[in-house]
């Protein structure tokens, strides 16, 4: 349905050092720079996109918004939490957890405060 989530970013700097660190933890690539200067990460199948915004107005985050990202297991979703933290992320909500469902879950805002989930899938 989708192919791709773009995002804003008032310094891509420092989203590299934050979304390489996280991705990393996925084992997922660095990111790579378009022609316009845009961030992309491919891992899994999806595309996350980060940009300045082009009406030169600041970034905002979405305010109600969550981006879902899938980790391969439980040790991945405590590596890429606490890889965020560690490359200016704030952790929101409760540490990793696991869910009724069996999927294991953690929440984070991006230096720019964009809410982000990495998980499991459900195991029950």
């Amino acid at each position: 349905m989708f192919t791709h989530v773009m995002i804003g970013s008032n310094d891509l700097a420092r989203s590299r050092r934050f979304y390489d660190a996280t991705f990393a933890a996925l084992g997922g690539g660095p990111g790579k720079t378009d022609e316009r200067g845009r961030l992309i990460y491919a891992h899994d199948g999806g595309r996350l996109m980060i940009t300045t915004p082009i009406d030169g107005k600041p970034a905002t985050a979405a305010n109600g918004g969550t981006i879902g990202i899938a980790a391969a297991s439980p040790d991945q979703v405590r590596a890429w939490h606490a890889a965020g933290t560690a490359h200016g992320g704030t952790a929101i909500e409760s540490p990793p957890t696991e869910r009724p469902n069996g999927s294991v879950v953690a929440y984070l805002r991006d230096p720019d405060g964009n809410k982000l989930t990495a998980r499991t899938r459900a195991t029950r």
